[in-house]
């Protein structure tokens, strides 16, 4: 197993006009590079470790099998972010400019098809921009609890909790996928222990009503699956713990990424989502969780009823553990009824199915 490694991509322009200097993006690869790839970007917040749990000698994602290639989103700390670079202010990054950086690392890994691009929450939008964005490069496309547009509920999700953290150094939002209110006689970079610990408790406790669904807590799941003696041990040692052990800043840069997620901000779509959909060459298999409150079922539906009917398929996971059916796992049902769902569609999809459409059309 290798360890996490960094691609240098130089001064890296980015979609909305700013330029990162000096950017990175972190990964780390698994099984011989001799055999089909597949690109596994993470999460919201997420390290690459946590994105190891679906991988495995008896898993669909098997380094036996597989050359597996986790990415990390730019500003979760691995790539280039808040917490390990000196820029501030740092700019906006989209969903689209991660992907072409992830691109050019595969250029640069001499990778020119993927067996599959798949992901759980921002992963999934990843997986469908990458859909969208290189529509020709990849056999299969696996989003699970996820969008390839944020949706204005979403939306309104993301201002709760990012206005929750702004409000630990007396600051607010300037909007949705915006940033914060222009504030110059303050150095928002520079965070006390006492605004950190503030704002970041203040952040989990907001994401709490939101990562699981109304019936886990109602069924009190989390102390039979996280062992907490009540509702607010497990706000303590689930939400606030996980909150704090991020960085602000980079909570910041994610979030605005994930705020304005939509496929159709790119050159040939131009706004047009469902056009940006249609698109889509690779046989497509959406997974939405059954509760969840940030991509729920419905959402999912029309976006695989914009794309092309004989590629494309929707399945929801059966699952109370809302966003968290997909996640990192505490319920391990769920995470066998993923890995049947994978191994499904890895058997089923022919190699190179971009190729075998356009030889179709002749």
């Amino acid at each position: 197993m290798t360890q996490i490694k960094t691609f240098k991509l130089g001064d890296f322009h980015l979609q909305g006009g700013a330029t990162l200097p000096g950017a990175w993006i972190a990964y780390k690869t698994f099984g011989d590079p001799s055999l089909p790839v597949v690109l596994y970007p993470s999460w919201f917040s997420g390290l690459i470790s946590d994105n190891e749990w679906l991988i495995g000698e008896n898993m669909t994602l098997n380094p036996k099998k597989y050359h597996i290639i986790i990415t990390a989103l730019i500003g979760n700390g691995q790539s280039i972010s808040p917490s390990n670079s000196d820029i501030f202010p740092f700019p906006d990054v989209t969903v689209y400019d991660n992907v072409r950086a992830q691109h050019q690392l595969l250029q640069s890994l001499g990778v020119k098809h993927l067996r599959a691009v798949l992901g759980w929450s921002m992963g999934a939008a990843q997986s469908f921009q990458w859909a969208t964005q290189y529509p020709d490069m990849m056999d299969i496309c696996v989003p699970f609890c996820g969008s390839a547009r944020t949706s204005l509920h979403n939306q309104v999700f993301l201002e709760g909790v990012k206005t929750a953290l702004l409000a630990a150094k007396s600051l607010t939002s300037a909007g949705s996928g915006v940033g914060i209110a222009k504030v110059p006689s303050r150095n928002r970079a520079e965070w006390s222990d006492l605004e950190k610990e503030v704002g970041l408790k203040a952040f989990g406790r907001g994401y709490a009503g939101w990562g699981f669904s109304q019936a886990f807590y109602r069924q009190e799941v989390y102390k039979t699956a996280y062992g907490a003696k009540d509702l607010e041990d497990f706000i303590v040692t689930f939400w606030e713990k996980w909150a704090l052990s991020k960085d602000p800043e980079n909570l910041l840069v994610m979030l605005r990424t994930w705020q304005a997620g939509d496929v159709s901000k790119q050159a040939p779509y131009n706004g047009n989502f469902e056009e940006a959909l249609a698109s889509i060459k690779a046989n497509t298999l959406v997974l939405p969780a059954e509760t969840d409150l940030y991509f729920p079922p419905e959402d999912s539906r029309y976006e695989v009823s914009c794309m092309d009917a004989s590629r494309s398929k929707l399945d929801i996971f059966p699952s109370i553990w809302g966003h968290w059916a997909g996640g990192p796992p505490g319920n391990m049902e769920d995470v066998k009824w993923l890995d049947e769902k994978l191994a499904k569609i890895f058997s089923e999809t022919p190699t190179n199915i971009a190729t075998e459409l356009e030889s179709l059309k002749l």
